[in-house]
C-alpha cells in the first residue's frame, strides 16, 4: 500500500519566488487496485508521479511503502524496495537488445522463454521483438509496451505510469488499454497508479483521484468520480485529440 501524507513540494520560478506545484496533499492507493489520477494541465500530476518515484523530493511531508518511510530514498532505493516507474516518453537504447533489457529489469538469469512470455502479455510477437535493439527503429507505441514488459519482469509491488498515452498514435493507444486491461484483470499483490485524462484510461480504473491546483479535491470509485469528469479538461476523449 502506497501512503502519501501531507505531501508538499515547490520550485523557483524565473523570478526566483518559491511557486507551490503539490500543497498538503495526502492520498492512499491500496493493494490490487488501479488508481488514475487525473485532474487538468498544470494541476501536477506529473510532479506527483516524479515524487512518488523519487525523481523528485518533497519540500515536507511524507512517502510510506507497506508501512515503511521511503520519502528520503533514492530512485534505486525505491526500486529495489519494488517501486517501478514508466516515462511519459520511453527512454530508447541503442545497441542494447530487448532481451537484455527485460533481463536487466528483472535482476537475475532471465531466460530467453521468460523474456518472450513477458512480450507476449502487452501483445508484442516474442519472435519480432526479443533481438531487436531498443532504439530509434521502434515506435512510440511499441516502445511503450516493450517499457511496461520491463515492469512485468521486475514483479513491482507498486507500479506508476505517468501519462502513457502521450506521443502514440490512435491504434497503439487502443492496444495500451488492452494490455492495462490485462494488467488490471491479473493484479496480485501490487498496485498501479496511471496519471492520465483520457477517458478510456478512466474508464478502467478501479478508484480515481482529482488533482486540481496540487491538492486531491475529489477520490473515489470510477462509478462515483468518473460520470462527474466528463466533458472536462480532466478527462478528455483521445479520439478528440487525435483528430
Amino acid at each position: 500500500m502506497l501512503e502519501l501524507k501531507n505531501l508538499s513540494f515547490s520550485v523557483l520560478d524565473e523570478k526566483g519566488e518559491r511557486k507551490e506545484i503539490i500543497h498538503d496533499l495526502d492520498l492512499t492507493v491500496e493493494d490490487n487496485k488501479l488508481v488514475v489520477i487525473t485532474g487538468p494541465n498544470g494541476s501536477g500530476k506529473s510532479t506527483l508521479a516524479r515524487l512518488i518515484a523519487g525523481i523528485e523530493k518533497p519540500d515536507s511531508g511524507s512517502i510510506l511503502l507497506d508501512g515503511q518511510d521511503i520519502t528520503g530514498l533514492s530512485i534505486t532505493e525505491r526500486a529495489n524496495k519494488g517501486v517501478g516507474f514508466a516515462f511519459q516518453q520511453p527512454v530508447r537504447f541503442k545497441g542494447i537488445k530487448v532481451f537484455d533489457l527485460l533481463r536487466i529489469a528483472s535482476g537475475r538469469k532471465l531466460k530467453v522463454s521468460e523474456a518472450c512470455g513477458y512480450l507476449s502479455e502487452v501483445g508484442l510477437c516474442a519472435r519480432d521483438y526479443i533481438m531487436r535493439e531498443a532504439n530509434s527503429s521502434l515506435s512510440g507505441g511499441e516502445l511503450k509496451r516493450i517499457e511496461i514488459a520491463t515492469v512485468l519482469a521486475r514483479n513491482c509491488r507498486l507500479t506508476v505510469f505517468d501519462e502513457p498515452e502521450a506521443g502514440i498514435d490512435l491504434w497503439s493507444f487502443q492496444n495500451l488499454i488492452r494490455v492495462f486491461q490485462s494488467l488490471r484483470e491479473n493484479i496480485k499483490d501490487s498496485s498501479m497508479v496511471i496519471i492520465s485524462h483520457q477517458e478510456r484510461i478512466l474508464n478502467i480504473a478501479d478508484e480515481i483521484a482529482v488533482l486540481s491546483d496540487g491538492r486531491i479535491t475529489a477520490k473515489g470509485s470510477r462509478d462515483e468520480i468518473f460520470p462527474t469528469l466528463i466533458g472536462t479538461e480532466a478527462a478528455q476523449d483521445v479520439c478528440a485529440r487525435l483528430k
